[in-house]
C-alpha cells in the first residue's frame, strides 16, 4: 500500500508558505525532515504513511524538543494542509494561565467543554506546555493545564476530540510537573514526535 501524496512536492510547497509567514530565510533542515514528514502524513490523514511511522490518526500530536527546535512554527504551518474538519486552534499555555488569573475556573471549562453559552468542542494545540506555573485564583492554587488535559482526555474518550501539545519537557519532567495521571493520559491520547535533545536552536 503506497501513499497517494507526493511528499517532496508537498514539503517544497510548505516551505514556501512558511517563508511567506515567517522569513525568507526559513528553511527545513535535513535532520528534521523525518519529523516534518510525520507531521505532514498525520495532518493529511495519509494512513499508509502514518502507519509506517507508527502514528495513530485517532490521537493528537505531542511535539517535543529543545527550545528553538521549531515546534511552534511547524504546528502553525500545518494549518495549510489540515482538512477543515480537523482544524485546530493554537493557544499558548502561558496565555491560558493569564486568562485563568483574570477569569478563574471558567477558563478550564472553556478549553475543555466549550463556553457555557454554547457547548462546542474544539481541537486545540496547547503551545509550550511547562512554561506556565501553578496559579492562584482567590487564594486557591490550581495547576491549570493539568486540569485542562484531564478534561480533554475525557472528551477524547467520549467524543474523539483531538488535542495537540508542544513542549520542551521530557516525559519524566512532565510527570514531575503534572503528575503520573497526566503523563498517563497524554500517552493514551497523543502520538509522540520528538526532536533530538541535540537539535540546534534555529532562532
Amino acid at each position: 500500500m503506497s501513499s497517494q501524496y507526493n511528499y517532496p512536492e508537498i514539503l517544497t510547497w510548505l516551505e514556501k508558505k512558511a517563508k511567506q509567514d515567517y522569513d525568507s530565510n526559513f528553511h527545513f533542515i535535513a535532520e528534521d525532515m523525518e519529523n516534518i514528514t510525520k507531521l505532514v502524513a498525520y495532518f493529511l490523514k495519509d494512513e499508509p504513511t502514518a502507519n509506517q511511522f507508527g502514528l495513530d490518526l485517532t490521537k493528537g500530536i505531542l511535539l517535543s524538543g529543545p527550545v528553538g527546535s521549531g515546534k511552534t512554527s511547524l504546528m502553525t504551518i500545518m494549518k495549510y494542509i489540515t482538512q477543515k474538519e480537523n482544524k485546530f486552534y493554537m493557544r499558548t499555555c502561558r496565555d491560558i494561565s493569564f486568562e485563568f488569573i483574570k477569569e478563574g475556573y471558567d477558563i478550564i471549562h472553556q478549553y475543555s467543554r466549550g463556553s457555557y453559552s454554547q457547548s462546542q468542542y474544539k481541537n486545540y494545540c496547547f503551545d509550550d506546555l511547562g512554561v506556565e506555573s501553578n496559579l492562584k485564583y482567590y487564594g486557591n492554587e490550581c495547576n491549570v493545564m493539568a486540569e485542562i488535559i484531564l478534561s480533554r482526555y475525557d472528551l477524547f474518550i467520549s467524543r474523539k476530540v483531538i488535542t495537540h501539545i508542544t513542549t520542551n519537557l521530557s516525559a519524566s519532567e512532565i510527570e514531575t510537573m503534572y503528575g503520573n495521571r497526566v503523563r498517563s493520559r497524554l500517552r493514551a491520547m497523543l502520538n509522540l514526535i520528538a526532536f533530538d535533545k541535540t537539535t540546534q536552536d534555529k532562532r
